[in-house]
């Protein structure tokens, strides 16, 4: 057969050119354009060589793919020399190909691919995605030569179905997307508070009582708000060896996630004297996490977990289990007899060293048995078990502190990989919170610049996390990984080199129009309009821009409230003066069918309606009025930076939008406004946000003081006419704190106390709270 190895010496301008013709996602190593195309003809010939079988390499799932989306139903495989068929595809196996790696190169008669079992699946994924029809409908392919390799070993997708369940032919579907973009690791999570999803045959009762939840929380978490539905469902052994199977068929390993010590309700409701409390317990109806845990003092947790861990590696083939270790309070180990006996008899300092006694146990456990451990990065507190693989997901740190240790690790840092988080500032669903945009996704840098090349070497890959407290269905799933996790695909397989926002940018459409033929949900948030809110010049009014990268677009502007509305071409930009209701709305495509609907005195054109947005503007004294903070809030909740205290949009969706929030992280909020002149001041009011399970609380004193006119340079040293302090009651369910005082000044100055340390027993305990504010009134 055809056997040439082609290595590619390419000009950059070539690759540049070649990849922006293909439209391949992730972008390949190299790329080498020809000219012409080939044009498939039936009967399709598989050639293969003497060390590749039929079954091999996707070669039957990429012949269902042709049948099913292109008709051609005849094939022929056939050995080592050609058979002159109309068209060949021939296939040069090897074992000693580069690790996932491929080449192809296409001609105007005939395809070659080159490479391992891993690396065929790869390059007919390839194909996939440049084989086409043209006007004549031929099925055709572009001559090219392609070589490609992964940059990273480890490349995963992560799905929590503890929260949220979902049917076996869903997960079929996920692993599918994943195949599509090159990953090769799924992260199946399937033990929580709130449900245990994996039968366990010696434990029944895992599934028969951890499986299921009385209710389930509605909205937000804090809402205290519940349906009144029984939750159940969980996977059988027999389902999931079809799951693993599918995986492994598609090049995909399935790592299983069996949750310890913490996020363990659902495995204490079923079995009690696994608590230290011995109950009772129930499956956790709300989210957050929960001080009952596994007892490490209780010999017989371990017995437990060693069983069901067996049962479970004979499901998966994996290398790796991952068990968690994260979020483990530990309030019942310190008054728990048992765990402060094993603290004393081994020696151990505290209650998060025995938490690593409990891990390295484990890991012993599982290294017996040829495997190795994964586990979240509190797994470095109080030592990290000898063989694990750490998680980094708390930021970079523990990621950078096991690599520095020479631990193998996985970057999933939640600024980045955190595919929960809203991927819109104009969020109309629920989510936990936070904000990652498409564009941030893509510049995530998975190695550290604080590691040299040696410690770089432990950095595997990363992957995206996708956290269900907040996706109850399927289609929210889609939208929420689509198609930020085909941003991270891109950084994960290709050349650190070769990645280039401006070009995954301009192959969008096509990766859209991708995803609409295989009716996949997902998100347009990056054509979303761009709303800007700024100081004027002369600090009276708000500044409003609104633009997007949507080209012909159409924009409705206007105030609601005295229903009167503007038509803009390209872009919004105008200034606001006065309270009200504006609405935002942009139109794209004509939709000559539709008739243009009327809003307000504005009559609109008949096209496709992108985005539609409200925006309630509040003024009052300190509205657009210039505002400066000693201290910066928090990068991941910076919003529109000090502005954003006085804008005049106050906050009326909680978490869900977060953007609009600053956030300090164990830091107080020093703000001073310059109101412009002296002027009389009867009320200054703070709005805030507690929301305790996600480490938010209210500060715990407000102090404003009144200051008189002088050089704003010298604000710091003039004594204030007078200073007002309120402390705050936590156990109070307050959205605002508003302080009384008449007084007649140029300058307010506030200062909000963070709360401090989160106390034991509480989420994040330990650990800094978050202050969230949102707007600064004076009256």
């Amino acid at each position: 057969m055809k056997k040439n190895i082609f290595f590619l010496l390419l000009f950059s301008g070539l690759i540049g050119k070649a990849q922006n013709n293909l439209n391949i996602v992730p972008m390949p190593a190299e790329v080498k354009m020809g000219k012409g195309n080939l044009i498939v003809k039936e009967p399709l010939g598989f050639i293969l060589n003497d060390n590749i079988n039929p079954g091999d390499g996707g070669i039957s799932l990429f012949k269902q793919y042709l049948k099913k989306n292109y008709g051609i139903i005849k094939f022929i495989d056939g050995d080592t020399h050609s058979y002159g068929l109309p068209t060949e595809i021939f296939l040069d196996f090897s074992n000693k190909a580069k690790s996932d790696g491929y080449e192809i190169e296409i001609t105007k008669k005939n395809i070659t691919i080159s490479g391992n079992a891993n690396g065929l699946f790869y390059a007919f994924e390839t194909l996939k995605q440049i084989i086409r029809r043209n006007s004549k409908k031929q099925i055709t392919l572009p001559v090219c030569k392609i070589k490609d390799y992964p940059r990273f070993p480890y490349r995963g997708m992560h799905l929590d179905v503890g929260r949220h369940f979902f049917p076996v032919s869903f997960i079929k579907k996920y692993i599918d997307y994943l195949a599509a973009y090159k990953y090769n690791t799924f992260h199946w999570h399937l033990t929580e508070d709130q449900g245990w999803r994996i039968e366990i045959k010696k434990y029944p009762l895992l599934t028969q009582v951890g499986g299921c939840r009385d209710r389930t929380l509605i909205g937000r978490y804090g809402s205290n708000k519940y349906d009144s539905i029984k939750y159940c469902g969980y996977y059988t052994q027999q389902q999931i060896k079809e799951i693993v199977q599918y995986a492994a068929d598609r090049y995909i390993t399935v790592i299983p996630e069996i949750e310890m010590p913490g996020h363990s309700t659902a495995a204490l409701a079923s079995y009690p004297y696994l608590g230290c409390t011995k109950g009772p317990y129930k499956v956790m109806d709300t989210w957050g996490v929960l001080d009952d845990v596994y007892c490490a003092g209780n010999d017989s947790t371990f017995t437990f977990l060693q069983n069901v861990l067996d049962e479970v590696m004979q499901l998966f083939p994996s290398k790796y289990i991952h068990i968690g270790g994260d979020e483990c309070p530990k309030e019942r180990w310190k008054t728990c007899p048992l765990c402060q006996k094993r603290i004393k008899d081994n020696n151990l300092k505290d209650e998060h060293a025995l938490q690593s006694y409990f891990i390295q146990h484990i890991e012993k456990y599982l290294n017996s048995k040829g495997r190795k451990i994964i586990g979240w990065d509190e797994i470095l507190e109080g030592g990290l078990a000898p063989n694990a693989t750490v998680m980094s997901w708390r930021g970079e740190e523990g990621g950078i502190e096991a690599a520095k240790q020479n631990h193998d690790v996985i970057m999933t840092p939640g600024s980045h990989c955190y595919l929960d988080h809203s991927q819109s500032k104009n969020e109309d669903s629920v989510t936990i919170g936070g904000y990652l945009p498409l564009e941030k996704v893509y510049s995530y840098e998975p190695i550290p610049a604080a590691l040299n090349a040696e410690q770089a070497k432990h950095v595997l890959g990363a992957q995206g996390n996708v956290w269900t407290e907040y996706m109850a269905n399927i289609s929210k799933v889609e939208y929420m990984i689509f198609p930020r996790m085909i941003a991270l695909s891109e950084v994960l397989w290709s050349p650190k080199d070769k990645r280039d926002w401006s070009d995954f940018e301009r192959r969008l459409p096509i990766i859209f129009e991708r995803l609409d033929k295989q009716k996949i949900n997902y998100s347009k948030a990056i054509y979303e309009p761009k709303i800007n809110i700024s100081s004027t010049p002369g600090y009276e009014g708000i500044y409003l821009s609104v633009n997007s990268k949507q080209e012909k677009s159409k924009y409705y502007f206007g105030n609601k409230t005295e229903n009167q509305f503007l038509i803009y071409t390209d872009s919004i930009s105008t200034v606001i003066t006065k309270s009200g209701l504006y609405g935002i709305r942009m139109l794209g495509k004509p939709v000559p069918e539709q008739k243009g609907e009327q809003w307000g005195n504005a009559q609109l054109s008949p096209f496709e309606n992108i985005f539609s947005a409200d925006l309630k503007f509040n003024f009052n004294k300190a509205t657009g009025k210039k505002i400066t903070l000693v201290t910066q809030p928090n990068k991941s909740y910076a919003a529109n930076g000090a502005f954003t205290l006085v804008d005049g949009v106050q906050n009326e969706k909680g978490m869900a939008k977060s953007s609009e929030f600053l956030g300090f992280l164990g830091t107080d909020m020093d703000a001073t406004i310059d109101l412009g002149k002296d002027i009389d001041i009867s009320k200054v009011t703070l709005h805030v946000l507690k929301q305790n399970g996600s480490w938010i609380y209210l500060p715990s004193q407000v102090e404003v003081s009144y200051i008189p006119y002088f050089d704003s340079t010298q604000i710091s040293r003039i004594p204030p006419i007078e200073m007002v302090t309120v402390d705050i009651k936590q156990e109070d369910d307050l959205n605002k704190i508003e302080i009384k005082k008449e007084k007649f000044c140029r300058y307010v100055h506030i200062r909000a106390k963070n709360f401090g340390i989160i106390p034991s027993g509480k989420p994040g305990a330990g650990n800094p709270a978050w202050l969230f504010v949102d707007e600064i009134e004076v009256q």
